[in-house]
């Protein structure tokens, strides 16, 4: 069959998945990983998750409290590929979107993840020296860039980041956001039985954080092109202009029914700062932890208050539908 130019209808459908193939990631039947550390300047080095693309046989592997499907330290399959940073959650851990980066290696993205030093599950002595994050956040992204061993198989044209809560306010720094911190004390003073507040004072730490705040705190990363911001802690540091310069595309993703951090003080404020309106998502009967991956037993035993989820929601089947939409805006956006 020809189409009106002649031109064989087969043919047409050759070109045409051919430029499919040009414009999307490498697509590897399997995921590498490896956990390796970096520097962090003077203090210790961090530590780092690193998923990818290969060709290996995959294993099951223990990670932290959870297992993984993964060929450890196998050889990167790929050229060009992008890559996503990763930044967890307030307490948590590089692990903690494991499969989310699984989808994403499978899709072709390399994904490294950093464990924040000073705010993890075993070190939380800087969980308000929030400047701290994006810093470490450039750092991963430069080691990436000149000092990973696979790094001219990236595409550092390529670059999107992936937050969640204290990782979603890190993101929106590296694109461009600089908050206001003095806010968390009358936000505290005002709503002293939200989660963040009581966590604070049980914590023996002060909300008013007065002059701490570094003058050079808030520095953007121009290399990242589109971000992920999900359930973003502290959205109401960011009023009042503090989002207007972030103009790459943002998918932002709200739980309905987080009680961690309520409406509308969150994921609100950044809705209707951000200068270009995000690609937005609310899980109906989602809690926040509920952007966390399903929990094992073992874990469910030891974490219920981020395993338990509200009745009648399926976090399993939430993060099948989750893990392919990130996965397809990042794909979209980084192209």
């Amino acid at each position: 069959m020809r189409n009106k130019r002649g031109c064989p209808v087969a043919l047409i459908g050759v070109i045409i998945a051919a430029f499919v193939l040009l414009a999307t990631p490498a697509l590897a039947a399997n995921a590498g990983f490896e956990e390796i550390r970096i520097s962090n300047g003077a203090e210790a080095p961090l530590t780092i998750g690193v998923w990818y693309p290969t060709d290996a046989s995959e294993t099951e592997q223990r990670l932290d409290g959870f297992t993984q499907n993964v060929a450890p330290r196998a050889a990167v399959a790929g050229s060009g590929l992008p890559f996503v940073v990763f930044s967890h959650g307030g307490g948590g851990g590089y692990e903690s979107h494991y499969d989310t980066a699984l989808a994403l290696a499978h899709a072709g993205f390399v994904v490294a993840a950093v464990s924040h030093a000073g705010d993890t599950h075993d070190d939380q002595s800087q969980v308000l020296k929030l400047w701290r994050r994006p810093a470490q956040l450039r750092r991963l992204v430069s080691y990436m860039l000149e000092q990973w061993p696979h790094h001219d198989q990236l595409d550092g044209r390529r670059i999107g980041a992936f937050g969640f809560s204290n990782g979603g306010f890190t993101v929106l720094v590296a694109a461009g956001g600089i908050p206001d911190l003095g806010k968390i004390g009358p936000y505290c003073q005002t709503n002293p039985d939200h989660d963040l507040c009581r966590a604070l004072k049980q914590a023996g730490i002060d909300p008013h954080l007065g002059g701490e705040v570094p003058s050079d705190a808030w520095a953007a990363d121009p290399r990242i092109k589109a971000a992920v911001v999900a359930a973003p802690a502290f959205g109401f540091a960011f009023v009042n202009g503090g989002l207007e310069k972030v103009r790459i595309p943002i998918q932002l993703w709200r739980a309905a029914d987080d009680r961690h951090q309520p409406a509308p003080w969150y994921e609100e404020p950044v809705r209707a700062g951000l200068p270009n309106p995000p690609e937005y998502h609310v899980v109906t009967g989602a809690g926040h932890y509920d952007f966390l991956p399903p929990c094992g037993p073992r874990l469910a035993a030891v974490a219920p208050q981020i395993c338990a989820d509200p009745p009648g929601f399926d976090r399993a089947g939430f993060h099948q539908r989750f893990d392919a939409d990130v996965t397809r805006f990042f794909r979209t956006n980084l192209n």
